[in-house]
């Protein structure tokens, strides 16, 4: 059944706290649509949503729908963690629509310019918007993060949705059950290739198959920025028909950003590039970019501690992005000058931390002290084959424990001394940024 959304009144979102989700029900409500919604818990996003008029339920079930619903709007991850939820959306007469089904939806008749990879994509999308928004390009961008301090009149600070009133439609195109291939780009940026969300691939080749997919829907006037010596792009780009651009030679590590890390100068050359196809000249990219302060919980401030400690969080939940992050901390607190950095990891999913946990445990090498907190079990069970436990005694450098709470871990802070030499870092795809939250609201 066809969405026509002129003539859609009312949206009800599932697991409208979700980062992406809540952008789309931004969308609909700046549209003048009546939005209501449930989620499993209460957030920040939540209270944002109804701050803006949106109805959320607190509890998810079938019952909670509103009779008067023209669509629904639901979460992938509900096919997992509400199965007897999913089921019954399926057998009812309202049109219902999954997260990356409607990105095809808003994108239509859009340029579409989407950024996919393991790593990266949320900064280089937010890169771009920050780049386009300058220039008076006017985007619609989708984001998986908040966006700090946006450069438009249209959104307003912490928001993951700008509504542009141009052509250009950015989003950020995530891999995982091959959502992305729901979207049509006209631009494709490939940060680059690896191992993740092992409980839906089977292996990279596997992963590699989804990107190959999203690369061939891009037509031959369209163009395709990623790194094509990179050994893992190099067969998903293989005999594509749109214009190939190297990102790496727009790399410039000596570039001055806000943000530190050789990563995040990896991540403003696909950016760069983006911009460059656009004609956006480079005089005003570079002083986009040099004003990029990146997004929410990535390499984030939170705070300063009674004792001068600062408190910062990240997203880092892969074992590169955890080297590239602790680098990046290094470049700014350097050992050499008295910096230690303590680190309160929580594990994301049993299935990842058992794949990866052969590189997860060497890296830390750049921390001091790790805590490993109670591994954030989302959509899975577990088996017993793999625990915090587990982790902390393999860690490789840095000496680690394994607190059984997050009260535990909350008081390992408050118990040991902490000077103003010392960084903490909540790190993580789950719920850890809540101890600094709460080791701050405790002041």
């Amino acid at each position: 059944m066809e969405i026509n959304l002129s003539k859609i009144k009312n949206v009800h979102f599932i697991g409208i706290g979700g980062i992406g989700i809540s952008a789309i029900a931004r969308m609909m409500m700046l549209a003048g649509k009546k939005v209501t919604g449930q989620d499993v818990q209460d957030s920040d996003i939540v209270n944002e949503l109804r701050k803006m008029g949106a109805e959320v339920n607190i509890g998810q079930s079938y019952d909670a729908i509103p009779q008067d619903s023209d669509l629904i709007v639901y979460t992938i991850a509900i096919e997992n963690y509400a199965p007897e939820l999913f089921e019954s959306l399926q057998e009812q007469h309202i049109p219902i629509r999954s997260y990356p089904q409607m990105l095809n939806i808003v994108s239509e008749g859009k340029y579409t310019i989407a950024v996919s990879g393991t790593h990266g994509k949320t900064t280089t999308t937010a890169m771009i918007a920050e780049i386009l928004c300058d220039a008076k390009l006017e985007p619609t961008v989708v984001v998986g993060s908040l966006l700090i301090n946006p450069n438009s009149t249209d959104t307003s600070t912490g928001s993951n949705f700008i509504a542009g009133k141009s052509k250009y439609f950015v989003v950020e195109a995530c891999e995982y059950r091959r959502s992305f291939l729901n979207i049509n780009p006209n631009i494709l940026v490939i940060t680059n290739i690896e191992e993740d969300h092992l409980d839906y691939y089977k292996d990279i080749e596997d992963i590699k198959s989804a990107f190959r997919e999203l690369a061939m829907k891009v037509s031959s006037d369209g163009f395709i920025i990623c790194n094509p010596n990179d050994s893992n792009i190099q067969d998903v780009i293989d005999g594509v028909s749109a214009q190939i651009i190297d990102y790496s030679l727009a790399i410039n590590l000596n570039m001055k950003l806000k943000v530190p890390g050789v990563y995040n100068k990896k991540n403003a050359g696909c950016a760069q590039s983006v911009a460059r196809v656009l004609s956006v000249s480079d005089i005003q990219i570079e002083s986009s970019l040099g004003e990029f302060v990146g997004t929410w919980r990535r390499f984030q401030f939170k705070g300063k501690l009674t004792s001068g400690a600062l408190i910062y969080d990240d997203y880092a939940h892969h074992p590169t992005e955890v080297i590239a992050t602790l680098e990046g901390f290094r470049e700014l607190y350097p050992v050499s000058e008295g910096w230690k950095i303590t680190v309160l990891f929580q594990p994301h999913l049993y299935s990842r931390t058992k794949a990866l946990l052969p590189e997860f445990i060497k890296s830390f090498s750049d921390a001091d002290m790790v805590i490993v907190l109670p591994i954030y079990a989302a959509r899975e069970e577990d088996d017993g084959s793999v625990s915090s436990s587990i982790f902390a005694n393999s860690i490789v450098g840095p000496n680690a424990v394994a607190p059984a709470s997050f009260e535990e871990a909350e008081s390992y802070i408050k118990n040991n001394i902490f000077t103003d030499k010392d960084i903490i870092v909540t790190m993580g795809a789950g719920v850890a940024f809540q101890i600094g939250d709460n080791l701050l609201r405790d002041l």
